[in-house]
């Protein structure tokens, strides 16, 4: 069976507790999904990815983290023939056009910029599953 027709799995890396709260309650609460992963920070992401039960659907990845950033967790990713195929969304704030475009060309799947805006973001997780690509800025 194809990751798209069992039900999504979620990780988000991010290092803001807010953020990762609001996130949350948004994935599990108000859309349902049960299996949503959360990484407090970067470090050792390839080992403590490899040691899920289940290997995401969908990551959302902060930008601006430490050790290692939304741009090197995308690489990691994309280098693996494992974990390739995820669709890799950006999370991040203060984001210009300009940030956009290095987004798509580093080979991020999409944008949602934060604040997180509780009333869109639901819509935008069902487009991403559906395929879109989506880039949002608030």
């Amino acid at each position: 069976m194809s990751d798209m027709t069992q039900k999504p799995v979620f990780l988000y890396v991010e290092d803001d507790f807010a953020s990762r709260q609001v996130l949350k309650v948004l994935i599990t609460r108000i859309l349902g999904y049960e299996h949503l992963v959360i990484f407090e920070n970067s470090a050792d992401f390839m080992t403590r990815l490899r040691g899920l039960e289940r290997k995401p659907t969908i990551a959302f990845l902060d930008i601006q983290m430490r050790p290692h950033n939304g741009f090197e967790l995308l690489n990691m990713l994309r280098q693996d023939p494992d974990y390739a195929h995820i669709t890799v969304i950006a999370m991040t704030a203060n984001v210009m056009s300009s940030d956009v475009e290095q987004l798509k060309a580093s080979g991020f799947d999409g944008l949602i910029g934060k604040p997180i805006d509780n009333a869109i973001f639901p819509q935008l997780v069902t487009r991403i599953l559906s395929g879109e690509s989506v880039w949002y800025l608030p």
